[in-house]
């Protein structure tokens, strides 16, 4: 990232303690923690099974997910999507639960034919979703692997991307907002839906076919064999010691920069949708 985006971003301060501080070695093969879904034939491990690609064609996208269900944690991929003109292609890396009334978390690439890039992230709540949110990113993601990070905790959500958070949901039960708590599998994956990503513009399948990549396959979860999430809080758990119950001021201020210059779209804000704000809204 240029200098100039670095201090844009973090107002050139010292950075104090933060989850992006706390890094596992990206040594793990994608087998030891993942395995894939669908799309079998679509999918390729490389570089000693430390980088997965997928591949996304007219006949088939394909897609993973975690071996585990987590309560908590710091989950952290690397990814660099697909190039040419993606127009209705979406590449993903989410948390969700199995369950009717799903908690889920959202990294989702729309795919573009020209900069800037968008990225959309999304959060789920007992079933209730909507709570989009769009960024232009400052950098190609098709030319490099950039990391795409979730902290999850009892007390916020942060997503960052790189080292630089670009939205918190925080948990307040005061005023009803639901907060996920239920148990979740990580997933990826490298689809077509060219109707809702790409505004109603069909794909051009003359550029296919379509690859994005996935690296750094460690976990920072704990781990749940059982739906008794709450042992998931400890304090054992480095991601749920009080420094990361909210964002400390260096990342604050990288935070409102990022809302500030390269948000372009929140569903608090959108009054068509939303006459009355949703109650997590009504905050800002």
């Amino acid at each position: 990232m240029a200098e100039r985006e670095k201090k844009l971003l973090h107002g050139g301060e010292k950075k104090e303690s933060s989850a992006q501080t706390c890094k596992a070695k990206n040594n793990a093969s994608f087998y030891s923690n993942y395995y894939v879904t669908w799309g079998f034939d679509h999918a390729l491990t490389v570089n000693h099974e430390t980088e997965l690609q997928l591949t996304l064609d007219k006949i088939s996208g394909s897609g993973f997910e975690s071996k585990w269900r987590y309560g908590s944690g710091f989950f952290h991929i690397r990814m660099k999507v697909p190039d040419k003109d993606s127009t209705g292609v979406l590449t993903t890396f989410y948390l969700t639960s199995r369950s009717i009334h799903h908690d889920e978390l959202d990294f989702e690439f729309l795919g573009n034919n020209t900069s800037p890039y968008t990225l959309q992230t999304n959060v789920f709540a007992n079933g209730e979703g909507g709570r989009e949110q769009r960024i232009h990113l400052w950098f190609d993601p098709t030319k490099d692997f950039h990391s795409y990070k979730i902290l999850w905790n009892h007390y916020q959500i942060v997503f960052y991307v790189d080292d630089y958070p670009i939205r918190v949901f925080q948990k307040n039960q005061k005023n009803g907002t639901s907060y996920p708590s239920q148990p979740m599998q990580i997933e990826g994956s490298l689809w077509n839906d060219q109707g809702w990503a790409s505004g109603g513009k069909k794909t051009d399948w003359t550029q296919a076919p379509f690859k994005a990549y996935f690296q750094r396959f460690n976990m920072d979860g704990c781990v749940l064999h059982d739906y008794e999430v709450e042992k998931c809080y400890s304090s054992k758990f480095w991601w749920n010691r009080k420094e990361f119950w909210k964002l400390n001021p260096s990342d604050q201020k990288a935070y409102d920069n990022v809302r500030t210059k390269y948000m372009y779209y929140d569903y608090c804000s959108d009054k068509t949708r939303y006459p009355k704000p949703p109650p997590e809204c009504r905050s800002y």
